[in-house]
């Protein structure tokens, strides 16, 4: 059975045998089609008492949700699961610096991200540069334009500032379109290749992986925090270095495992394959990444994880 269906089947299961989902029925529609593992209510989809803040933080920020003008009712999306593994701690500081230190142990402060017009804290959704770096002619948070699902930034002992950009993914499975192709594929091309070609971090002889997935997304990412730091003095955000962080949960063995035919390897293999300074990737579970939290103040916020995300023993 593959990951995504095994979510599937999880939902299924949670929907029939636990509140999680807040008693929805489940059975609603996607995509004009009615599905059982599909929510009748967007607000059962996200974390108990943070969704009216989620939807407020959205919307003040001129945010978009993926799918649409409101959050989706498909449980199975890694926007959803963004938000649900990290809203509730963004204003908890000693929290969000014990992940980063456990990620860097030279960072000694989590510093606010005070380009959220609407509520800044110590973790942004959707982020983006104040000016367009990438020739992309947009800035549009969550869409049409690379922006970034979560993004911390601190302080090391250097005194020196570090970015944290995090590319979030659940049930992700890609074909192997080539982005490079076509009136559309000239057009990324004309945007990214020089890019590509002067960047410290990127091969430049691997323009032939840049343009298929996951790895377009982690080229645009890698690029943004570059022009973060090359960019510094007119940015809000001034930054010294970065390290890209990609959330992949291990089961997703059809996205880690699979070969792709751009390179004959596997994801990670791939895209480190890719970089000059490998140390500036982590690819990190998402259970890895919050194991840093205090368990007594966050035990309410881990146990829903485990039953609606992690735990397979849920199912039994």
């Amino acid at each position: 059975m593959s990951y995504r269906k095994s979510q599937y089947c999880r939902v299924e299961h949670l929907l029939q045998n636990s509140d999680v989902f807040g008693g929805d029925q489940g059975g609603g529609e996607y995509r004009k089609k009615s599905y059982p593992f599909i929510l009748q209510n967007y607000n059962n989809n996200l974390y108990g008492d943070f969704r009216e803040a989620m939807l407020q933080y959205f919307s003040e920020n001129g945010i978009a949700w993926w799918g649409g003008t409101q959050p989706t009712t498909h449980p199975l999306s890694s926007q959803v699961s963004c938000l649900n593994h990290l809203f509730s701690i963004r204003e908890d500081k000693n929290a969000v610096l014990s992940i980063m230190k456990s990620i860097d142990p030279k960072v000694v402060d989590a510093l606010k991200i005070e380009t959220d017009r609407f509520s800044p804290a110590y973790i942004q959704f959707e982020a983006v540069s104040d000016t367009d770096h990438l020739n992309e002619r947009a800035s549009t948070r969550g869409s049409n334009c690379t922006s970034l699902d979560a993004l911390m930034y601190g302080k090391r002992e250097s005194d020196s500032t570090v970015l944290f950009p995090i590319e979030w993914k659940y049930t992700e499975v890609y074909g192997n379109d080539d982005k490079a192709k076509g009136n559309q594929g000239a057009t990324r091309k004309q945007r990214y290749t020089s890019l590509i070609n002067e960047s410290q971090q990127l091969l430049a002889d691997n323009h032939s992986i840049y343009y298929f997935e996951p790895f377009y997304q982690l080229m645009r990412q890698t690029l943004w925090a570059e022009q973060m730091v090359f960019n510094r003095d007119t940015e809000t955000l001034k930054v010294d270095d970065f390290l890209h962080i990609h959330v992949v949960p291990q089961e997703n063995e059809d996205l880690l495992n699979k070969v792709y035919p751009c390179s004959g390897m596997a994801m990670e293999t791939t895209w480190r394959s890719c970089l000059r300074d490998q140390g500036k990737y982590r690819i990190i579970t998402p259970q890895k990444l919050l194991e840093p939290l205090d368990r007594d103040e966050y035990g309410e916020l881990l146990e829903y994880l485990r039953v609606r995300y992690w735990n397979p023993l849920s199912l039994t």
